[in-house]
């Protein structure tokens, strides 16, 4: 079914009505004002603050629509080709301040707010982040979908509306603590449900075998249990242009919500136990998989969004194209790119073939042959134990009819590899679709490889590794099908949003043309020898550190001293990503100012970041993080030298805080285990120098800013695979490294644990006896590059002159230069604008 936008009502015999017209926008003063009325039936008297946020929300979001709206229309009418990004996650943030930024008018609102008595900074503050993420995958595909709009690329994003996301994260005696991320308590301004775009999605039952009309043998998917999908529409405006594209958001629903006759009977909870079990589907984000059902709820998650998504995508192909002969159907591909956002959504490929064959009665070669030109799969790990595989058993008791098309779709590519490369069974089961080596289960990722016809890795690295480890073999069978797009993030929300002191700084050197093409800031490079410019730019840092450590207070009760070097890592945690080589460099540099040595230049630490719920190692490592803060920061020997802190629940509204107040940024994650990061292009941009090792976007980074310019230590990916090879003993570092030994020790021994000593022991034991991600190895070299780091900022002039060189050679880490890549090289899509309609 077609949203409003697209669907162009009959006018009454009597009216003569314009097709597409829009009624003229109040201005922005008197908006604020109707809306507070008539959207929130409050006067001003007796209105609340967050009444404020509501009408200046209203107020942007009629702008919004306006173009969204034609946007919508354009599409239908010029028929581009379209671009289809399937995430699990979409971090995408506030949307009042990134819609009114985006839409031009920041100052207009501001200035009407504060005409009728309010600061739009404070109101701004009301809008609880979307819980629709948790860290980098959702954050890349928000900015990916705020770059496609900018960039007039006729896109729509699909995934799911979580009604609790992932989790809120609080810190209670050290500990992560998960409490339910009630994001929508107050309602979602920005979405549009959609009641008439729902489609049924099957689950369980059996496959049954029937002759067709032409007497071929097909296959029906039979007794199903039935979950309704229901679009709920998020705008996303584009900056500086007239295009809203589209995010589609399913929410799962009951096909029987109510059962009166259970209830009539006193059951009260049989009356709504379906009803409750289908919604879990869209309840929370990443649930618990550590037990059967929480497996189940995951592997039903995917499907039940993939499968509305593109129910939804043939829909609208079908509604704008006459399909008279099966050649018809070759329109497909060139009308549908469909982008798969790491392994979560690669069931699409199975579900695409279920649509064509089964719903849609084409040939199995044919519609096979449409689909590869359809998809491309972007991987984001390389690590195996990361790629996601669900047991035969429970894909086949939850999707029958997809394991006989994965099944199907495994035989012929293994007939055709066998073809290609005979007599090598070895060969065969590595790239098999069904592991047999590990008590058989579907690998999603040679789904997605064997479904797609481009895979690409997100920097230079990872893709090149992924041709030389993980997808060797496919990349054997499928010369050419792999290649690079390395990461991006959108300028607009990570410098002009929040960073408008630097914003600001740059316009008046430069102009504004970087805002949109961030090619542009390198010409502020002259400016790093600049003094007035350096002053200028020192004077930004320390206002927005000023402002950090405010918030910094306000949560955690630390006070922070400003002048003190912002040393901050702030991501997910896990192991790989090494939170735990910080904590050692904190305890040396604790153990340093205890002896009385001299020269340490003051340092606070801000860690950050949330633990997957059933992550045990993780949230070991949170608690060890807050229990030295507490030894550290109330030591009085200790003073303002050094001081740690933990800030809690991390998100992106937090992120428009943190980075642009840090001066130091942590990427130091074992060489070869990052696929990209983007937290370091976010900090690098917003003038924080780096410290990292040779992994993910950090060597794109290193050969943009200089090698003069950060912070590099540890192994590379070579040397790592040696050190592993010959028989890595962790043990010998520990013993040959006094002050190593010491820091060991005292974690061992509970110093930081004086209630239960042994809380840590088995963090130290796993280091000592296996340290799988080469801490140990790589901390002499990581403390000697701390020591250069601090020795720099105690000439804050040279510190601040990297910091505008790092700026200024950010450019190729714009998302735009991503998705111009994406459209170029994968999608094959152009700009479509919309500025005026046709007649």
């Amino acid at each position: 079914m077609k949203t409003p936008a697209e669907t162009k009502a009959k006018p009454k015999k009597t009216v003569k009505a314009k097709s597409g017209a829009i009624p003229k926008l109040a201005p922005i003063d008197q908006a604020l004002q109707n809306h507070l009325i008539f959207s929130s039936f409050k006067t001003s008297d007796a209105a609340t603050p967050r009444d404020w946020y509501d009408a200046a929300s209203y107020t942007v979001r009629d702008h919004v629509v306006e173009r969204w709206v034609k946007t919508a229309e354009s599409y239908y009418r010029d028929d581009p080709k379209r671009v289809y990004y399937l995430s699990l996650e979409f971090l995408i943030g506030r949307m009042l301040s990134n819609a009114a930024l985006n839409l031009g008018i920041s100052e207009e609102l501001k200035t009407g707010m504060a005409t009728l008595g309010h600061d739009l900074e404070n109101t701004i503050e009301l809008e609880t982040d979307a819980a629709l993420g948790n860290g980098g995958l959702g954050r890349l595909a928000a900015c990916f979908l705020d770059s496609m709009a900018t960039m007039d690329i006729p896109a729509a994003g699909y995934g799911i509306r979580y009604e609790y996301g992932m989790f809120r994260q609080s810190i209670e005696n050290g500990r992560q603590v998960e409490n339910p991320d009630n994001w929508l308590r107050y309602g979602n301004i920005w979405e549009f449900q959609r009641p008439e775009a729902t489609y049924n999605i099957k689950f369980h039952g059996h496959v049954v075998k029937f002759p067709n009309d032409r007497g071929e043998e097909v296959q029906h998917w039979v007794d199903a249990e039935h979950v309704i999908a229901m679009a709920y529409d998020v705008p996303v405006p584009g900056y500086g242009t007239e295009t809203v594209n589209n995010l589609r958001l399913w929410s799962a629903k009951a096909a029987r919500e109510f059962d009166l006759s259970h209830f009539n009977d006193g059951n009260y909870e049989k009356a709504v136990e379906e009803r409750n079990a289908t919604e879990n589907i869209s309840k929370v984000l990443y649930p618990n998989d550590t037990s059967v059902l929480g497996k189940e709820l995951r592997l039903k998650q995917q499907y039940f969004f993939v499968s509305a998504s593109i129910q939804d995508i043939l829909r609208r192909f079908l509604s704008t194209h006459e399909i008279k002969t099966q050649d018809d159907w070759k329109m497909l591909p060139e009308k549908i790119a469909i982008q798969l956002n790491d392994t979560h959504p690669s069931i699409g490929v199975a579900e695409m073939m279920y649509q064509l064959v089964d719903v849609h009665q084409l040939p199995w070669a044919f519609a096979w042959e449409q689909v590869v030109k359809i998809f491309a799969y972007t991987n984001h790990t390389l690590m195996p134990e990361a790629l996601e595989t669900w047991t035969v058993d429970l894909f086949g008791r939850l999707l029958p009819r997809h394991l006989e098309i994965i099944y199907q779709i495994n035989y012929e590519f293994l007939h055709m590899v066998n073809h290609h490369f005979p007599g090598d069974p070895e060969l065969l089961r590595r790239v098999s679709i069904i592991d047999e080596d590990h008590g058989r289960r579907v690998r999603m990722a040679h789904l997605a490889v064997v479904g797609s016809h481009t895979v690409n890795g997100v920097a230079a690295l990872h893709s090149e590794l992924l041709k030389s480890t993980l997808f060797a073999d496919f990349d054997r069978i499928f010369p050419g099908k792999l290649t690079n797009v390395t990461n991006g993030i959108t300028p607009r929300r990570w410098l002009n949003q929040a960073n408008p002191g630097l914003t600001n700084l740059i316009e008046k050197a430069i102009g504004a043309e970087f805002k949109k093409d961030l090619a542009q800031i390198k010409k502020i490079t002259p400016l790093a020898d600049d003094a007035d410019f350096r002053k200028a730019f020192a004077q930004v840092k320390l206002a927005n550190k000023k402002r950090l450590a405010a918030k910094i207070e306000a949560k955690t009760g630390v006070k922070l001293n400003v002048n003190s070097l912002f040393d901050v890592q702030i991501k997910r945690i896990h192991e790989y990503k090494r939170q735990l080589l910080n904590v050692l460099h904190v305890i040396t540099l604790y153990n340093r100012i205890r002896r009385g040595e001299q020269g340490i230049t003051p340092r606070t630490i801000i860690f950050g970041g949330k633990a997957a719920p059933g992550y045990w190692m993780a949230k070991h490592i949170i608690r060890l993080i807050n229990d030295v803060a507490t030894i550290v920061n109330e030591d009085v020997a200790v003073g303002d030298k050094l001081k740690v802190v933990y800030y809690p629940n991390y998100e992106v509204s937090a992120a428009e805080i943190l980075f642009p107040g840090s001066d130091l940024s942590e990427q130091i994650s074992t060489a070869g285990t990052e696929a990209s990061g983007t937290g370091n292009m976010k900090m690098a941009l917003n003038g924080a120098l780096t410290i990292g090792t040779l992994d993910g976007a950090n060597v794109e980074i290193k050969e943009e800013v200089g090698d003069e310019n950060i912070f590099i230590f540890g192994l590379t990916t070579p040397q790592v695979a040696e050190l592993k090879a010959s028989g890595y003993k962790p043990c010998d570092y520990y013993n040959n490294n006094p002050e190593l030994k010491q820091v060991l020790d005292m974690i061992a021994d509970g110093y930081f644990s004086i209630d239960e000593p042994n809380r840590y022991q088995v963090i130290v034991d796993n280091l000592l006896n296996n340290d799988q991600y080469l801490l140990l190895a790589d901390y002499a070299s990581y403390i000697e590059a701390q020591e250069r780091v601090g020795k720099l900022y105690q000439h804050q002039d040279d510190w601040t002159r990297m910091a505008i060189l790092n700026v200024a050679n950010m450019a190729k880490f714009s998302s735009d230069r991503a998705i111009g890549d994406y459209a170029k090289n994968i999608w094959h899509v152009t700009p479509h604008t919309n500025v005026k309609a046709k007649k």
